[in-house]
């Protein structure tokens, strides 16, 4: 069975950077896209950025030139690099597989950006 994990969340201060990472235990094939996603308080989940199994990649505009977002098709991974942090990116990380029949989705990792 494939489970997604997450790290690299915390606790950091607004300028600072954080790096996610996401890896998928258990045998997966054929991922389309990956993608990183997130939860603020009392918000929605939306999306924070993609990139696709040929490398193109999508942010968020309250993101853009901030995140950046890369993966290791070798070992299952994707990453988000993350800078110049803001108390509004306060929220769950989730990371998210993608296949031709399946989505997966990690149990999310806490960011919280101090002011």
């Amino acid at each position: 069975q494939v489970q997604l994990a997450e790290s690299g969340g915390g606790l950091v201060q607004a300028g600072g950077s954080l790096r996610l990472s996401c890896a998928a235990s258990g045998s997966i094939f054929s991922i389309n896209a990956m993608g990183w996603y997130r939860r603020a308080p009392g918000k929605q989940r939306e999306v924070v950025a993609t990139i696709t199994a040929g490398g193109s990649t999508g942010y968020a505009d309250s993101v853009k030139g901030r995140f950046t977002i890369s993966r290791d098709g070798a070992k299952s991974a994707v990453y988000l690099q993350m800078s110049s942090l803001k108390p509004e990116d306060t929220a769950v990380y989730y990371c998210n597989f993608r296949t031709r029949y399946n989505d997966y989705w990690g149990q999310g990792t806490q960011v919280t950006v101090s002011s």
